[in-house]
């Protein structure tokens, strides 16, 4: 007799009034094709009614912002190796393009601290070039990214993870900003973090009271203006203060001299030598200058990929903790799309990698912003800062970007939350925490990034798997009210999703049953809701260790999704035993009980 595979119907189940076969449903109308996602926000704040009143509440948030980013975005360019306009030009063009392109609301968009781990090797390897390449490339995977709509799942990133990157970038940041808060004599420190650590200790004997005595007065007034003075930035008035204060005892005492942006940056126009950043804007080129290799793009495949998923995770959660300053709902594709836009096009004029600034948008929102108006403002800010404003940020001493740097590192780390998940999380949080952290700063973010998603899949499977429960019930050898089997008819119950970090656990314990309790297995599946290829595979071997034993199998329903895999397999062609399936548990005791007495 060949194998066949029935199915067993609840009486009456599928049929109309008098036995009639049920009518098939009215044909649906086609779906509406989704947008592409890209400036939802924009359409979105305009949608809802855009007006003089919003637009003066953009012009002043974007204003306040614009300040704030000035200063960041010189010494975060710096900090990665770059000279300080780079960083304002990636502000001007990301800043504004993944507003207006994105979807998000409130965004602000720039050169991050959370960059600099990775951007400072690329730059040791492969100079401002090969930097701005990287970025473009990193824009074109976050595009890929949004138009696939992977938005949301970036959001899934297990929060150890994320914890242990940015307590590790805070760290090596940090360690970064003692070369200028000292004023150490290193020359160029190298690519890793302990032979960072050894150069300046090697320089200890060049540091200079002076240029401590700067960043001690910035960091102090970085830390008491914001109790006294609420309306204005901070570092506008700290940075400005301890600028003209540096000024005016150079003059009355000679002796005393810190490295400024103007004497440790200078840019030849037209043969003529400027200090510190030029009051021109760049001309649009390729970033690669004079050819785009394959070796250079191999090289710098793995530095886009972690500059993508840095950019992409850090810029949404920015989006989702502006959303709970004010109760919106950002769009995550958009906001990839628009944030890939602009790291596309930002290299183009000298940009370096940009994504979602959490405290710039923080900011944004405080300050009153209604629309992404208030970001592309917050551009056109730092656009004319340059024009007019780039002979007196020549003064600008090289220890007060460093003492904003420690404090922008101070804030990101986030010490207390990293103590509260080491002394109350789970001993595999704390673990994925440490490992990020050691990784990020012990070897690159490149590798740490890498492992950290790999974490956070182990660490998703692992939840997974205890997550989903099976238990066994042999007829009379175990009371329940619930459920009565009869005799010689064993139950096996999996209660859970049935997927790649579940499937093997929730099988093996079928084959510990004893073969002689029972002739009839009921696999009950109503309480699983998906399944996929490995838990069908895992389902069809404890299918053929039953057949083995000869054992007549029963699949209750209702099936796992996807139903179609079921229907594909065509068990009853593949598989030398009889299967049976019912639509629910009580179908499947019935026919238990018959199997059993025939």
């Amino acid at each position: 007799m060949s194998p066949r595979f029935e199915r067993i119907d609840v009486a009456a189940a599928g049929q109309g009034q008098g036995g009639e076969a049920p009518r098939p449903p009215a044909s649906q109308p086609p779906p509406a094709r989704r947008r592409i996602p890209v400036a939802t926000a924009l359409r979105r704040s305009f949608a809802r009614g855009y007006g003089l009143a919003e637009l003066q509440a953009d012009l002043l948030a974007g204003t306040v912002v614009g300040v704030v980013a000035l200063p960041l975005s010189m010494a975060l360019a710096i900090a990665v190796g770059a000279p300080p306009q780079h960083g304002l030009y990636t502000a001007i063009v990301a800043g504004a393009l993944v507003a207006l392109l994105g979807g998000c609301k409130f965004q602000v968009t720039g050169p991050t601290a959370a960059f600099v781990v990775i951007l400072a090797p690329i730059v040791t390897k492969h100079g401002l070039s090969g930097l701005m390449t990287a970025g473009l490339m990193a824009g074109v995977m976050l595009v890929i990214m949004g138009l696939a709509r992977l938005g949301q799942l970036i959001q899934y990133i297990p929060h150890p993870v994320t914890t242990g990157f940015t307590a590790g970038i805070a760290t090596v940041i940090a360690t970064l900003q003692v070369k200028d808060i000292l004023g150490l004599s290193t020359g160029a420190l190298p690519e890793h973090f302990t032979d960072k650590v050894a150069a300046l200790w090697a320089a200890r004997g060049t540091a200079s009271l002076f240029e401590l005595g700067v960043a001690a007065s910035t960091l102090a007034l970085l830390l008491l203006v914001p109790r006294i003075v609420k309306k204005v930035p901070a570092p506008l008035i700290a940075i400005s203060v301890v600028s003209l204060a540096a000024v005016v005892i150079a003059e009355v005492y000679p002796v005393f001299s810190v490295a400024t942006i103007g004497s440790r940056f200078r840019t030849t126009i037209d043969g003529v030598e400027v200090a510190g950043i030029p009051s021109i804007l760049p001309v649009p080129s390729l970033p690669w200058g004079g050819g785009l290799s394959y070796e250079l793009v191999r090289d710098l495949l793995p530095s886009a990929f972690a500059i993508a998923m840095l950019g992409a995770i850090e810029s949404l959660l920015s989006a989702v903790i502006a959303d709970g300053m004010t109760a919106t709902k950002h769009d995550p594709d958009a906001e990839l799309v628009g944030l890939g836009i602009g790291n596309i096009v930002a290299p183009l004029f000298g940009g370096i990698a940009a994504t979602g600034a959490l405290a710039r948008t923080a900011t944004n929102i405080r300050a009153g912003a209604r629309s992404p108006i208030a970001a592309v403002t917050h551009a056109l800010v730092i656009l004319l800062s340059i024009l007019f404003l780039a002979p007196l940020v020549a003064y600008v001493p090289m220890a007060s970007l460093a003492a904003l740097l420690l404090l922008v590192a101070w804030n990101m780390s986030e010490l207390h939350h990293v103590v509260r998940i080491v002394r109350l999380a789970p001993k595999s949080d704390v673990f994925v925490l440490l490992a990020c952290y050691g990784l990020t700063v012990i070897l690159d973010m490149v590798v740490a990034v890498s492992a950290g998603v790999v974490l956070a899949a182990i660490l998703f499977m692992r939840r997974m798997a205890e997550l989903t429960g099976s238990r066994t019930v042999l007829d009379s050898s175990e009371d329940s009210d619930e459920i009565q089997l009869p005799k010689r008819v064993a139950l096996y119950e999996v209660n859970g999703p049935l997927f790649f970090g579940a499937a093997q656990k929730a099988m093996d314990a079928l084959h510990a049953i004893r073969g002689d309790s029972y002739e009839v297995m009921i696999l009950h599946l109503g309480k699983v809701p998906v399944i996929d290829s490995t838990g069908f595979v895992a389902l069809e071997n404890a299918l053929d260790g039953l057949a083995r034993r000869h054992k007549t199998v029963i699949l209750a329903g209702p099936l796992p999704r996807p139903r179609e895999i079921f229907d594909r397999a065509r068990l009853h062609e593949e598989k030398p035993y009889r299967v049976h399936v019912a639509d629910d548990l009580d179908a499947a005791i019935r026919l238990a009980g018959e199997l059993v007495r025939a």
